[in-house]
């Protein structure tokens, strides 16, 4: 199948409009034309999984973090990340990321972790703004059932678990069309009134020109009067990090060696463990000490995640327990995901799940 189907179907699930302004998820090498044979997945690009992708014939490296942060200015494989870029250029391999996309949407990284711990009425943690605008037009009462349904198909109408929702008020226009216009109701050179309906309905910005083009071509009038919003609202399904509750409360430590086990962590770093039972937890796959204030707010009984420094772990102040169990373990398990969601789709397709292991930290016990 050509590339372009497999990361077309990623992007609607994860649109890259949802990574974070550092991150570079999409295609970092590759042409959307190219026939993709096979696919290797993996939770990072390094050399030893390019050459594992050669070995089995796969000539597409899904990766969740991306190899390319940062602009590269020479290729002359002064460094791994260079040689990656250089070995798959070669070997005509593509190189797709699925990053901070994966992991701000509700099914993603961190609904996976949720998963693994038994978390039950799990929400994302902070929702992100900016992602959403509002679409109103006006409709003769006639051809407003046809407009609707096909804003509905182009993808707008959709808040949280309902869809098809609008907003829909009674009222009337008036317009005067000149010499080269060609009213649908109405006389050129005569003002005209018409009972319309106000049509409003929120939809994502990623879904914008296929909300266009189906309002065009469904609505009756020659011109079609509407306005878009900008909303502050934030996306309840969209963000950083979840928080959910386990099924019964448990005695804090006896919490952390059900991660650590749950996990596969090696180790845990933690503040104190403080007297109250843990119920509430709060997840973040990777680097998640930005969502500290988030998770006490939430209040969650613990959070977990990576990449705490040591003067961070003091901000805790006994108002949770931070457990830190490693970058890579708490996203080792976004290949699995990424597999799960694939072969969904394209169910005769080749995929495999790498057997490298890519962490760069070894533990000494």
């Amino acid at each position: 199948m050509k590339l372009a189907e497999i990361t077309n179907y990623l992007e609607s699930i994860a649109p890259l409009n949802y990574q974070e302004d550092y991150d570079n998820s999409g295609l970092i090498v590759g042409d959307p034309n190219m026939e993709i044979h096979a696919a290797l997945v993996a939770l990072d690009c390094v050399e030893k999984i390019v050459d594992e992708a050669i070995s089995k014939g796969c000539n597409l490296i899904i990766t969740h973090h991306p190899i390319v942060f940062k602009g590269i200015k020479k290729l002359n494989g002064k460094n791994y990340v260079e040689r990656v870029v250089v070995k798959a250029i070669k070997n005509n391999i593509a190189l797709y990321a699925i990053h901070t996309n994966l992991d701000s949407i509700h099914t993603g990284v961190n609904a996976m972790i949720c998963h693994r711990l038994g978390l039950t009425g799990t929400k994302v943690l902070s929702p992100k703004a900016g992602l959403l605008k509002k679409l109103v037009t006006y409709c003769p009462h006639a051809q407003a059932e046809q407009l609707r349904s096909a804003l509905f198909y182009a993808g707008a109408g959709n808040i949280g678990n309902y869809s098809e929702c609008s907003f829909n008020a009674d009222g009337f226009g008036t317009f005067k069309g000149n010499e080269d216009s060609d009213p649908f109701v109405g006389e050129k050179g005569f003002r005209h009134r018409e009972n319309e309906v106000r049509i409003e309905m929120v939809y994502p910005t990623q879904a914008e020109r296929k909300i266009l083009v189906a309002l065009f071509e469904n609505h009756p009038y020659e011109e079609v009067a509407y306005d878009i919003y900008k909303l502050e609202n934030k996306h309840q399904l969209v963000g950083s990090g979840m928080v959910g509750w386990l099924e019964y409360d448990m005695d804090g430590y006896d919490f952390l060696h059900l991660v650590k086990d749950r996990m596969q962590a090696k180790v845990i770093r933690h503040t104190e463990v403080i007297g109250k039972r843990i119920k509430k937890v709060a997840v973040c796959g990777g680097s998640g000490s930005f969502l500290l204030k988030d998770a006490i707010a939430a209040g969650a009984d613990v959070f977990i995640t990576a990449d705490f420094k040591y003067h961070e772990f003091f901000d805790a102040e006994e108002k949770l327990i931070i457990a830190d169990i490693g970058h890579f373990e708490t996203e080792q398990f976004t290949s699995n995901l990424l597999l799960e969601i694939i072969q969904k789709k394209f169910t005769n397709f080749a995929i495999r799940l790498t057997e490298q292991n890519t962490n760069p930290i070894n533990y000494l016990f």
